[in-house]
């Protein structure tokens, strides 16, 4: 059975039990402050587990692509040391919200696995909560009973709250779990030790494969448990075990999931794979068809690798994958892009986001991999120079100061710094650099240290968003809770009416106040967790239960609308002056501009540039009315001619927001007309990344600034010139400065010509060689013309010539090249620099520094005439 017919027979027997199948979300979390990327298959899914939105049905599977590289789930440090853990893998599961509970998910995994995959039941083990004293909870009994009538108890097998109460985060929905695990040893080795004593011992053939969740908790932030409003089934069942074990394979990498991806890795490096566990040479291969998939899908839903957030992780992957092809597979050059082709051969029939979004993968990749080999490169010489200074300096151990700053400022892999220093037979101060890194991970805790408390209810009532309408409404508050974080202490409110839009698709969150007869309080920012609009305040009211006035600062709220409603314009001029190919990659929209990135793999041109501004000011200028179809099904805005975007999840139902032909489903604020965004100006435009372009813009207020500030420039420079016609006047100063510079440099060399015969007559006879040491206020340029005249044409000659000209010290060497054996211009410059708090450098015969000490030329002119 191949991976492709084992995901559509898992699809096709939850269709068959009523279930309804959904698309796999994106991998990359956007609106979620508690995770950035998916990390199992009920992410997409918590709303409807915590009671905030209503399911789309009540029985639901799929395949959901998942991620587990940082936080609680961390599997990157183990894979290619193992079969089996990956940081991207995919969950197969089946949902019931409410309906269906303990007894149906168990039958429905059993008769799957045994009946339609065909395992040997004899082969299967189950595990259930076996209770938690300090919980309060009890054992699983109801599970225990309902696998009694499908397999012995002698294979039901107590868990504790490590292996069988399952949660999702340190809070959020949780429950007690059923684990069922698969034996895939041979027949001799089951023989020899049976397979129950193996379970959740971490054997590499006696592996999990599905785990059946009881959701029925919600976990606190004071840790306590608290009852869901329903009972909820949560399945996750490993993609890649399953493959391995109905394919009869030994290791997750022999299964066809990953074998076209292997069998592209050896023929780009030559390495033969052979799959064995300890190989370095198999260990990076096992990581870079991992890591392959990771980043790519990862890019392929809108996330592209950057030096922060969920974009530093996707480039950390990344760059493990070319640092342990670079080390154990001699892979100098790029190559992991060329592996996005048999990845989406794979899987594009399931995911049509790596099939779409492919080129774009490719070039992104492949410039990140030319970017990090360059890196290693620098980071060689770098590591040399460490090591010959160690060994200088006597010691066998490389100080852990200079190896951290290697891998944290400029990113070479540390264990790559381990095994170039153990071939020269040295080693790394390993308790210093755990130490270092301890140090950096603390000052990123204190930086983003955020302790959030639990909701205070006052009201269990579905909150108002009313921004779209108004931005002043009276309401009161539904829920609050403390948050303490560097800045202080503040608190979150959920308001009954709320006017106040929350931070998302790249608008900011509004920000205003909160007020009434006797109170006032600063709205700070205003996000959504878990369909919550959240605002912070700066305080707490006396009576929380009040009646308040919000106001949204009206200012802010109007331009970041404009910039909102310009973006729209821009990304449909940009369609038609670049062409369809131009698709939305990120954005920011605030009150002072906007920022939009988009697919596109050339530079603009000025041309390119005008027409994509007159055909925005076009639009602006027409006066186009809105167009809001607030709730509409999602297929009825597609067929209307909507964009949507990847990497972004919609609902059933959609809002739709169209200025004339211009259509998009957007959730943000936007003006009623565009004749009241004002003006559009681009004030920028360049790379973001491979394949990405990034145009940043002003409009409304900000873009009648910019001209009001233009206009004063030139007023200021009319009157500095006296003259209305600027550019006739700057012109003729340019010229005027040409002819003058022209002059300068004429007087410069009728100087030079003095000072080389004035010089030829001072240098001192020292045996068989001539030493010059000379003051002067020449500038660099004329010092170099006359030291290289002067060690062409005086024989067995030093010369040193201390500058101070602009008020700046500079050292300048020339050696002739006859004494080119006995004497090096570099060196005496380098040890003269010290006297001027500089340093430079140059070749044997020629050699310059600079400085920050001017009185130290006195010191440097009494140390060169002791050469």
């Amino acid at each position: 059975m191949t991976s492709q017919e084992i995901r559509q027979k898992f699809l096709d027997y939850f269709k068959s039990k009523d279930h309804l199948i959904v698309p796999s979300a994106p991998i990359v979390l956007k609106d979620d402050p508690t995770l950035m990327f998916s990390n199992s298959g009920m992410t997409q899914f918590k709303d409807f587990f915590l009671g905030y939105k209503t399911p789309t049905a009540p029985r639901i599977a799929d395949t959901q692509k998942c991620l587990r590289v940082s936080g609680k789930h961390n599997d990157l440090d183990d894979v290619g040391r193992d079969t089996y853990h990956h940081t991207m893998f995919e969950m197969l599961g089946n949902w019931s919200f409410g309906d269906y509970f303990k007894k149906e998910a168990i039958a429905f995994a059993w008769e799957l696995l045994t009946e339609v995959y065909g395992i040997p039941k004899e082969n299967l083990y189950v595990t259930i909560f076996e209770g938690d004293a300090s919980e309060n909870l009890e054992r699983d009994q109801d599970a225990f009973d309902f696998w009694k009538s499908h397999i012995a108890e002698d294979r039901i097998i107590n868990g504790n709250k490590k292996d069988n109460f399952w949660e999702m985060g340190e809070s959020g929905p949780c429950g007690p779990c059923s684990e069922i695990h698969i034996d895939l040893r041979t027949p001799e080795e089951k023989a020899a030790v049976p397979g129950i004593t193996l379970v959740n011992q971490d054997h590499p053939q006696v592996v999990e494969v599905w785990n059946l969740v009881f959701m029925e908790f919600n976990r606190k932030a004071d840790k306590s448990l608290e009852k869901l409003p329903a009972q909820h089934v949560d399945t996750g069942m490993g993609f890649e075990r399953l493959c391995m074990a109905l394919q009869g394979k030994s290791s997750n990498y022999d299964t066809d999931v990953f074998t076209p991806l292997i069998s592209k890795v050896e023929e780009l490096s030559g390495k033969k794979y052979t799959g064995i566990l300890e190989d370095e040479k198999d260990i990076a291969i096992r990581v870079v068809v991992d890591h392959i998939r990771a980043v790519s899908f990862a890019i392929a839903d809108g996330q592209l690798p950057s030096n922060g957030g969920a974009g530093y992780v996707i480039r950390r992957i990344l760059r493990r994958a070319i640092s342990y092809a670079y080390r154990f597979l001699g892979m100098k050059e790029p190559f992991l892009y060329k592996l996005v082709p048999v990845l989406q051969e794979q899987m594009g029939q399931f995911f049509p986001e790596i099939e779409k979004q492919g080129k774009l993968v490719g070039e992104v990749i492949k410039s990140e991999e030319e970017s990090f080999l360059k890196t290693i490169e620098n980071g060689l010489i770098r590591v040399e120079k460490l090591i010959q200074q160690t060994i200088a300096g006597n010691s066998k151990i490389l100080p852990s100061e200079e190896v951290f700053e290697l891998y944290d400022t400029y990113g070479f892999p540390d264990d790559l710094t381990r095994i170039i220093a153990e071939e020269k037979g040295l080693t790394i101060d390993e308790a210093g650099f755990k130490a270092e890194m301890e140090k950096q991970k603390q000052r990123s805790k204190s930086d983003s240290a955020q302790k959030v408390y639990d909701w205070v209810v006052l009201e269990e009532k579905p909150e108002n968003f009313v921004g779209y309408d108004q931005i002043e409404s009276e309401t009161y508050i539904t829920r609050y809770r403390k948050v303490e974080n560097k800045d202080g202490e503040f608190y979150q409110v959920v308001l009954s009416s709320s006017p106040f839009y929350p931070e998302g698709g790249g608008q900011v969150g509004d920000k205003g106040v909160l007020e009434n007869a006797s109170e006032s309080f600063e709205v700070l920012e205003t996000k959504k967790e878990n369909g919550l609009i959240i605002s912070l305040i700066n305080g707490l009211p006396k009576d929380a239960g009040a009646l308040f006035y919000a106001k949204v600062n009206a200012a802010d709220r109007k331009n970041s609308q404009a910039n909102h409603s310009v973006t729209h314009l821009l990304h449909e001029a940009l369609r038609e002056v670049l062409g369809t190919h131009v698709e939305q990659k990120g954005s920011y929209v605030g009150p002072d501009y906007l920022r939009f990135d988009f697919s596109h793999f050339n530079k603009m041109t000025e041309e390119e540039l005008a027409l994509i501004e007159e055909k925005v000011n076009k639009k602006i200028k027409e006066s186009i009315a809105l167009q809001e179809f607030r709730s509409i099904p999602i297929q009825e805005a597609l067929d209307k001619g909507a964009m949507a975007l990847f990497g972004e999840k919609y609902g059933d139902n959609v809002r739709m927001i169209q200025f004339g032909s211009s259509k998009e489903l957007c959730g943000g604020t936007h003006v009623k007309n565009t004749s009241e965004i004002g003006h559009f100006k681009i004030t920028s435009e360049g790379s973001a990344a491979a394949g990405i372009r990034r145009i940043e813009a002003i409009s409304g207020d900000k873009s009648e600034e910019y001209f009001n500030n233009l206009e004063k420039q030139i007023i200021e420079l009319s009157q500095l010139l006296k003259s209305k016609d600027v550019v006739r006047s700057i012109e003729k100063l340019i010229e005027e400065n040409t002819s003058l510079k022209a002059e300068v440099d004429a007087l410069k060399k009728e100087k030079a010509k003095g000072e080389i015969s004035d010089w030829k007559n001072a240098y001192e006879q020292k045996g068989n060689k001539q030493l010059l040491v000379k003051k002067t206020s020449l500038d660099a340029g004329s010092v170099k013309d006359i030291v290289f005249q002067l060690k062409r044409e005086i024989p067995a000659s030093v010369t040193v010539i201390l500058s101070d000209a602009d008020g700046k010290p500079m050292i300048t060497v020339g050696v002739s090249d006859d004494l080119a054996a006995d004497y090096q211009a570099g060196a005496i410059v380098k040890d003269l620099a010290k006297e001027i708090q500089g340093g430079g450098g140059g070749n044997p015969g020629f050699a310059t520094a600079g400085g920050k000490n001017l009185a130290g030329l006195e010191n440097a002119y009494q140390k060169a005439l002791n050469i």
